[in-house]
């Protein structure tokens, strides 16, 4: 049975080195719904899903992922993590790859044909990934988390470095995943992109400035886009 939230986080509080990057945050992610996490550079985006996925420890509150305590053992197959980087070899082809992190993960042997084309890189299947454009190289770290079945899907700005053709390519492909019962946390420092989603976190220096619906976030501040709203939202004028 599916949790209500897919993850849930409780006085979350992320310190790195000797900075406090994540501040006692509490919020929720629904299970088969499409988050935007958004926020400017350097507002905790990527500390926050690096916590999420596993990969960051925590100093104090709890985080709940799919009804485990965040990285557990258990949750590796179930929680797909695409990062800005790309956590892929340079020297290998694209499908070299995807057929690699497939035989890690216990894919079946047809995964890396269905991502390649989920991703739009069949062309691309052949090409050495270190001599793949910042975008494309993306592209390929995020058909590795849509290797297997994973049930949530943390993706940090996937859409960077793309054309507005290929980027509306790719958040269809996120509906259509949530319309399966997927789960995606998406971060971006692209305010337009928050139409796109059912739900929309706001970040700005660690704290969270909102927890809303797009269109709640409009009535909210009383303005007419995501990015006058962060503005009003930052400044503390709402309306």
């Amino acid at each position: 049975m599916v949790n209500a939230l897919a993850v849930e986080a409780r006085g979350l509080t992320v310190v790195r080195g000797r900075r406090e990057v994540l501040h006692d945050l509490s919020l929720g992610v629904p299970a088969g719904s499409v988050v935007g996490l958004l926020g400017p550079s350097g507002s905790g985006k990527t500390t926050l899903m690096r916590s999420v996925a596993g990969s960051q420890r925590i100093r104090s509150g709890t985080l709940r992922v799919l009804g485990l305590t965040a990285g557990s053992r258990s949750l590796r197959a179930r929680v797909g993590y695409a990062t800005q980087a790309g956590s892929v070899y340079d020297d290998l082809t694209v499908e070299q790859n995807l057929r690699y992190f497939a035989r890690v993960l216990g894919a079946p042997a047809g995964d890396p044909s269905r991502v390649l084309a989920e991703v739009d890189l069949e062309d691309h299947a052949n090409r050495m990934v270190g001599r793949l454009s910042g975008g494309q190289r993306s592209r390929v770290s995020l058909g590795v988390a849509l290797l297997g079945t994973p049930e949530l899907l943390v993706l940090d700005e996937p859409t960077v470095g793309l054309d507005p053709v290929l980027r509306a390519d790719l958040w269809s492909l996120f509906r259509r995943l949530a319309d399966r019962g997927v789960t995606l946390l998406v971060s971006s420092h692209v305010m337009d992109e928050a139409r796109r989603c059912d739900r929309i976190l706001i970040l700005r220096e660690g704290a969270l400035l909102a927890d809303e619906t797009p269109e709640g976030l409009l009535a909210l501040t009383g303005t007419e886009d995501a990015e006058d709203a962060f503005l009003a939202l930052a400044g503390g004028k709402v309306a």
